[in-house]
C-alpha cells in the first residue's frame, strides 16, 4: 500500500522520500484537490495525509477528498510546523490502529457467525432427531435424515473445537 500527502509546501517530495523510507511504503505528492482526486481514482491509498493549511483555507477540498478516500485512513497534519519524524509518528500510529480496529473486526465477525451457525446446527439436530422419532418416517426419509443429523452432529464437534 502506499500513502497520498496533500499539501503545496515546499519541500514536499523531500518529505515524502523519508516518510517513504521510513516505512517502507511509497508516498505520493499530490499539490491540491485536483492531484489527490485524480491520485484516488487511480488507486486505494493505506492513508491520505491532507495538510492542515490546505484544510483550512478550503474545507470544502478537504470534504471532498476524504469522500473520496475510501479504506484510506484520513489524516490531518500541519506541515509548516511538523517535520517527517512527527509524520512518520502520526502515520505509523493511525496504521497500528487500523491494524487493531481489522483484528477486532474480525474476530468480532467471527464470533457472530459461530453463534449463528451454532443455533442454527442445534435448530438441525433438534427437528431432525424429532422427525426420526416420528412412527410413520418412511425407510429411505429415515435414511436421509440420520445423515442430516449425523453431519449436523460432526459440525457441532467441529464448532466447538
Amino acid at each position: 500500500m502506499s500513502i497520498l500527502m496533500v499539501t503545496g509546501i515546499e519541500g514536499a517530495k523531500n518529505c515524502a522520500d523519508v516518510v517513504g523510507a521510513q516505512l517502507g511504503m511509497e508516498v505520493e505528492v499530490a499539490e491540491g484537490r485536483k492531484q489527490a482526486l485524480a491520485a484516488l481514482r487511480r488507486r486505494e491509498f493505506a492513508a491520505v495525509v491532507v495538510d492542515q493549511t490546505l484544510a483550512g483555507c478550503d474545507p470544502a477540498a478537504a470534504e471532498t477528498i476524504w469522500d473520496h478516500a475510501g479504506l484510506a485512513i484520513p489524516l490531518e497534519i500541519n506541515f509548516a510546523v511538523s517535520g517527517a519524524a512527527r509524520l512518520i509518528r502520526e502515520v505509523r500510529a493511525a496504521l497500528r490502529r487500523r491494524e487493531r480496529e481489522q483484528l477486532l473486526a474480525r474476530r468480532a465477525a467471527a464470533a457472530a457467525i459461530e453463534n449463528e451457525l451454532k443455533g442454527t446446527v442445534a435448530g438441525l439436530l433438534l427437528h431432525s432427531e424429532l422427525a426420526l422419532s416420528g412412527a410413520q418416517v418412511p425407510a429411505p426419509v429415515a435414511d436421509k435424515l440420520r445423515v442430516v443429523a449425523g453431519l449436523a452432529g460432526d459440525l457441532r464437534r467441529q464448532l466447538g473445537s
